[in-house]
């Protein structure tokens, strides 16, 4: 049983708000055309932010190292 191609995008009007919306509509259009073009999209796009988010993490964890909190009033190693 296929979703059809509306139920992707209502989907991708809600979380429109959210943030999530791109992701949900070019995986919707890459399945209705049968392309793999939008599905690798939303691939490199995750890989991206995860990427991200392993960075950020990274630097609270040499900040926590070097100033023992992650109290943002507590720190100002940031500042010139």
């Amino acid at each position: 049983m296929s979703v059809p191609l509306s139920y992707y995008l209502a989907l991708s009007v809600v979380l429109f708000f959210l943030g999530a919306a791109v992701n949900l509509a070019f995986v919707g259009f890459a399945d209705a055309f049968q392309a793999v073009d939008g599905q690798m999209f939303v691939f490199f796009a995750m890989t991206v932010a995860a990427a991200e988010v392993a960075v950020g993490l990274a630097l609270v964890v040499v900040i926590f190292r070097n100033r023992a909190t992650v109290y943002a009033d507590d720190l100002n190693i940031l500042k010139w």
